[in-house]
């Protein structure tokens, strides 16, 4: 007798990855359906991540531009006042938005989705609030969570990880941000924005690991600049909350003498871990690697056939643009389509005022491979920075020696999330930098910078 399944496709999780590939795999004709626990879908970056913060990230610099004389020096007088209820409502308006629509596209293409947290019963099998379903393929698609910190405690009050950090009722006296990557700083940057002392303690020697050295450093001096205060090479051992106060103890991370420093908020923002606890993952076949990943193929298959992982669950960059890509590529390798993400071109943004964004090799890893040739270009040369009173930053562009193929793009500008995409699709077709070099761009705009930067590679910029 022939197998019988409830659907073609089941989705675990309707964050980025999950919504997505379940969208995808309707519009391609499979029956689908998505399992999502939480009350609205978008998973963590629509309820709590990615469009949350940047509604405060938003809504933050247009108060900093108020309060700080940045108005002032375009010639609009004004006192700013400070209405955080506001503020926190339309970003809670914001994300009532986005996640509803996601539940009107579920409707308008057919998914169904299954209200509940979903765990394993067999290869083909899940239950979902107390029921059973089989599908022919699975789709694991449950995200990440905070890492935890041994002696710190998070309680969502005193001590709040990345979701605490968007519901503070009230602007902190003395912020200490636990980890200086790309969430510490974002929210770091918010909340010093508004009035509060931010102190960010990172273990590194550097902030934003990953990202390439030239602009690890410009980040540290212009996040200093905007009155952030740092402690690098440093680990905190323990946190101890008292009332509406916090004490932490920190040390050198290469060992030495301890100190405390007082808090009444301590953002825990030392990275995220994959969504696998529960998921009962043994009763399928499947194990986890040692940074609890579910590994995969390059198609996004897991070692159990019909069964496919994506997005933060997966090995790779924990991006939700990442996670979107991979969505729509399983369930068209799942529709025996061809489905595929060039992992070596992912973005990645810090959405900050500037914003600092990249792809492709850092400097540092594209000279481990070979040969290459830097052009750089610097903001405060480029027009419209400067009428706009923007003039932190650059555009650096790294390509191979040889061939002039560009390998890698790093960007600080107070758009370089968006236009770090010019060059993620350069680097699709294989351009080189003189390709973008010739590449008429319009004026005055930032993204003039990036053909200047092409062009100092082969050392001819014009505009210095």
């Amino acid at each position: 007798m022939a197998d019988t399944y409830d659907y073609d496709v089941l989705v675990i999780g309707a964050g980025p990855g999950g919504y997505v590939a379940a969208i995808r795999a309707a519009q391609l004709g499979l029956k689908t359906a998505c399992a999502e626990s939480r009350e609205t879908l978008g998973g963590t970056c629509l309820n709590v991540g990615c469009i949350p913060s940047k509604a405060m990230l938003h809504a933050s610099e247009y108060y900093d531009a108020a309060a700080n004389g940045t108005m002032a020096k375009m010639g609009i007088k004004v006192t700013a006042e400070l209405d955080l209820d506001t503020m926190h409502g339309q970003r809670r308006d914001a994300v009532k938005q986005l996640t509803g629509g996601i539940e009107y596209l579920f409707k308008k293409n057919k998914v169904e989705w299954l209200k509940g947290r979903a765990a394993f019963t067999g290869k083909d099998s899940v239950e979902v609030a107390g029921k059973t379903v089989r599908a022919k393929n699975i789709v694991i698609a449950t995200g990440s969570s905070v890492t935890p910190l041994p002696g710190v405690e998070v309680d969502q009050k005193v001590v709040v990880d990345s979701t605490g950090a968007l519901e503070l009722a009230k602007v902190p006296q003395h912020l200490v941000v636990i980890g200086g990557g790309v969430i510490g700083l974002e929210l770091g940057s918010v909340w010093r924005r508004l009035g509060a002392k931010v102190t960010v303690v990172e273990y590194l020697d550097q902030i934003l690991p990953g990202f390439d050295g030239d602009v690890r450093k410009e980040a540290h001096k212009i996040f200093k600049k905007q009155g952030l205060e740092f402690k690098l090479s440093t680990k905190v051992t323990g946190v101890v909350v008292n009332g509406e106060a916090a004490t932490l103890t920190v040390e050198p991370a290469a060992g030495g003498t301890a100190e405390t420093i007082e808090a009444d908020a301590v953002l825990l923002a030392i990275g995220r871990k994959p969504n696998t606890d529960g998921l009962n993952l043994e009763a399928a076949g499947l194990s986890v690697n040692a940074r609890g990943q579910v590994e995969i193929d390059h198609d996004f298959a897991t070692s159990v056939p019909g069964i496919w992982a994506i997005g933060d669950v997966a090995p790779g960059l924990m991006l939700a643009h990442k996670a979107e890509d991979e969505g729509i590529a399983v369930a068209e390798n799942i529709a025996g389509l061809t489905g595929i993400v060039n992992h070596d071109i992912i973005p990645s943004v810090v959405y900050t005022m500037p914003e600092f964004a990249g792809v492709g090799l850092t400097e540092e890893a594209a000279k481990a491979k070979g040969e290459i040739k830097v052009g750089k270009f610097p903001m405060m040369a480029n027009s419209r920075a400067k009428t706009n009173h923007e003039p932190d930053g650059f555009v650096k562009i790294i390509a191979d020696a040889k061939t002039d193929r560009v390998v890698g793009v790093w960007a600080i500008a107070s758009v370089a999330g968006t236009m770090i995409a010019q060059a993620a699709q350069a680097m699709e077709f294989g351009a080189t930098s003189e390709d973008i070099a010739y590449t008429c761009h319009a004026h005055p705009t930032h993204s003039e910078a990036i053909k200047e930067a092409a062009m100092a590679v082969t050392g001819k910029p014009i505009h210095i």
